[in-house]
């Protein structure tokens, strides 16, 4: 273990310090101020009694209330260990409220939502390590990700965006070193946590060769395909009424200008499920697009560094969409593009600090309590907007003109360091 450590020491250390200021922030804090309650993530006690009803083997309630899961049943598969543990020692899965203020099982439930939503800075870091980014760079990249991550994990209480986005990364990076078949199960793993991948995967399935994009998609389809239809059988109504719909409240959450226009539900709530089809057929236009010159280089050359780092940024890309055309916008929807945006600066110090930036303001200000689509949602939009623009890749003619000039200056440039005379 321990090369392994050495060589992972930056998303392990970003891992103890966020598993350390999560549960700092949400128990001690809180009352530290004066609050009468712990500040704790509420969004997790539906998927964790999701979880638990999947290790009973009571499948038909998985969408049944109070589990309000609107995503494929990976995103409860992976609290299962937590949630079989939990019962086992007696725990409670009330949600947190005035009258039960201090819920024991986020003592556990707290750590181990948060170390498995870790595998995207592990994910992050490899994927750095492979383009040959600077260990100190690797550092800042790793810090700005663990910020960023605290919005989905332990201030909403998602670990299931960064496991998903995580074994996608790790996908793509089997796909870099011609691992085809490994890639698919890691992108079908990826898609049954979250779906939300699906934005991403074009961009997979344009760099690879025509005889295995067959097996690829049927990999990456089963594992989403298979939990799904074991539902379904299950409780069909319940679970085509969440998974199709996907029903989201802008009076609880942000509206944007695109709230009018979704079908309603009832009660105050939308679908958002076909505002998300619409982001996926846009995301394929762009893979389409930016897969043609790819595709011809991979032919020529195979993987390269900067293949691997564009993919990276057409990605963030793609999961941005999702932000544009969405009914009702929840803060944490921004990390997944914020998150991939990182991994394709930080083959530059620059772009990298630049982004890491932006990406940490952004996080803290999404957490404004605002309403209006004019002063939330139109603010982050340009943020996000702003990161991408910074993270972007320069054209090869750009960095081709860098290295001629770093050649020139080394040239130039005297046993001490000045200029030659």
């Amino acid at each position: 273990m321990m090369p392994w450590l050495a060589r992972r020491l930056f998303p392990v250390l970003a891992t103890a310090a966020l598993i350390a200021v999560g549960m700092v922030s949400t128990t001690c804090w809180p009352l530290l101020v004066g609050k009468s309650a712990w500040a704790l993530p509420h969004d997790l006690w539906g998927t964790m009694v999701a979880a638990r009803r999947l290790a009973h083997g009571a499948w038909s309630g998985l969408y049944a209330k109070p589990t309000g899961l609107v995503t494929l049943p990976g995103a409860a598969v992976i609290l299962v260990p937590v949630a079989v543990i939990a019962g086992a020692a007696g725990l409670s899965l009330q949600i947190p409220g005035p009258h039960y203020p201090y819920p024991g099982v986020w003592l556990l439930a707290g750590p181990y939502a948060i170390a498995i939503a870790a595998v995207v800075l592990f994910a992050a870091d490899a994927i750095a390590d492979h383009l040959g980014v600077a260990r100190r760079w690797r550092a800042l990249l790793a810090a700005a990700s663990a910020v960023a991550l605290w919005s989905v994990v332990v201030r909403w209480g998602h670990p299931e965006d960064p496991v998903a986005v995580g074994l996608f990364l790790f996908g793509i990076l089997a796909l870099s070193r011609s691992q085809t078949r490994r890639a698919g199960w890691l992108i079908g793993a990826a898609v049954a946590v979250q779906p939300l991948v699906l934005l991403a995967l074009p961009f997979a399935a344009v760099v690879i060769a025509p005889r295995r994009l067959a097996g690829f998609l049927a990999r990456a389809a089963a594992p989403g395909a298979l939990l799904l239809g074991a539902a379904a059988v299950a409780n069909w109504s319940a679970t085509a009424s969440a998974v199709t719909s996907q029903p989201n409240s802008p009076t609880v959450n942000h509206p944007t200008p695109w709230t009018s226009l979704a079908p309603h539900l009832g009660g105050g709530v939308v679908a958002a499920g076909p505002a998300r089809v619409l982001a996926i057929a846009a995301a394929c236009g762009c893979a389409l697009i930016a897969g043609r010159r790819w595709r011809a280089a991979l032919d020529e050359d195979g993987w390269s560094p900067r293949i691997l780092q564009e993919l990276m940024w057409w990605a963030a890309v793609a999961l941005a969409l999702r932000c544009v055309v969405e009914p009702v916008m929840v803060c944490y929807y921004l990390w997944p593009a914020l998150a991939v945006a990182l991994i394709a600066a930080s083959p530059s110090w620059p772009r990298l600090a630049a982004t890491s930036a932006a990406t940490t303001a952004l996080t803290f200000a999404s957490q404004l309590p605002w309403k209006s689509p004019w002063t939330w949602w139109a603010p982050m939009i340009a943020g996000l907007v702003l990161a991408l623009f910074l993270a972007r890749v320069p054209p090869p003619a750009a960095e081709d003109r860098q290295r001629a000039r770093r050649r020139h200056d080394l040239s130039t440039a005297g046993p001490t360091g000045g200029a030659a005379t």
